[in-house]
């Protein structure tokens, strides 16, 4: 039994090999990826790389997709980050560097797009390089080594593959807020457009609470949320506006709850799941019926508010805390 135990075992780490899709290889050959002209586009971007006192240290095709990029050093004074990203986490800033200013060398390159807004005084935005933009800044670092692509909607789109730091909700949801801010100054196209960056209808919406009320509890409220919300189909300019109404809608339930959390805690029931546990009694959806019509925002929210308005916090017993479960209550 030993023995084929130790032979189902030989040769493997421990770790299961994920299935390589079916079909043929994709993308370019090492020998491919300089192998043809770059389109003009690219030959422009060189040029404006060099006029702005950048250096220009090869023109490529990513080996994936094929897509032209130019790796180059930038003036560090002429990047700054997007104004939509999520704010910087001062550890990992002091992390990278004294990592950097040990090893004495910066071996990772920021991703950059050049701006084409004359009323910029920036001339670069990296939407993936934030932490170690500033890192160099602070180490004192003229230039910075930066992929730019060529595309200026790449700035929307590479936040989508951005795991430099895992987010939470909160800066996930501020990050949203912020990018559907600018494009609605730039493009007047429907939400679902930039489903891709934007991930979920919800993180919208929860990006408007969480400016308006910075220790918002949005982790109560998501689950509800993720089930009832839907990508306006209106413009973006025109849906900024709804998607205020909406968050209005849902801080004024959460200043209804936060009644009842309080008279919970008056009567002595401490538990960390509190606003987790009053959302739960007063979702529409939670054990609605698989083949029930789904609710909009409008019906669930004016079914919780009414529920939460009816809501006896004297009935609550220990135990009902007790069985309660879930992630922990953000900080208020």
């Amino acid at each position: 039994m030993a023995a084929e135990k130790r032979k189902k075992g030989s040769g493997s780490t421990g770790v299961k090999r994920r299935k390589r899709p079916a079909g043929a290889s994709i993308g370019l050959e090492p020998t491919e990826l300089q192998a043809a002209a770059p389109p003009g586009v690219v030959a422009e971007l060189h040029r404006a790389i060099e006029e702005d006192g950048g250096k220009v240290l090869a023109v490529y095709r990513e080996p994936y997709g094929g897509r032209w990029l130019v790796l180059a050093a930038l003036p560090i004074e002429l990047v700054e980050p997007t104004p939509y990203q999520r704010n910087l986490s001062d550890t990992h800033v002091r992390k990278l560097e004294a990592v950097i200013g040990k090893i004495g060398s910066f071996l990772d390159p920021i991703i950059a797009v050049r701006l084409t807004k004359p009323d910029q005084i920036a001339k670069y935005w990296t939407p993936n390089g934030n932490h170690r933009l500033s890192a160099m800044r602070t180490l004192g670092a003229k230039s910075i080594v930066a992929i730019v692509v060529p595309e200026p909607a790449a700035a929307y789109q590479i936040l989508a593959l951005n795991t430099e730091k895992a987010h939470n909700l909160r800066e996930k949801a501020l990050e949203v807020i912020r990018m559907y801010k600018e494009l609605a100054q730039l493009e007047d196209i429907a939400e679902e457009a930039y489903a891709l960056e934007f991930e979920e209808p919800s993180l919208i919406t929860l990006g408007l609470c969480y400016e308006d009320r910075p220790r918002f509890s949005g982790g109560a409220y998501h689950p509800v949320l993720k089930r009832v919300e839907e990508f306006l189909r209106q413009p973006m300019r025109g849906g900024l506006e709804r998607r205020r109404e909406m968050a209005k809608v849902l801080l004024a339930l959460d200043d209804e709850i936060v009644k009842h959390v309080e008279a919970l805690k008056t009567r002595g029931l401490a538990s960390p799941y509190l606003k987790s546990f009053l959302v739960a009694r007063v979702n529409p959806v939670r054990f609605r019926p698989k083949d029930a019509a789904p609710l909009s925002f409008d019906e669930a929210l004016d079914r919780m508010a009414k529920a939460a308005a009816k809501f006896d916090p004297d009935k609550v017993k220990p135990n009902d805390l007790a069985r309660s479960g879930g992630a922990p209550d953000e900080a208020e």
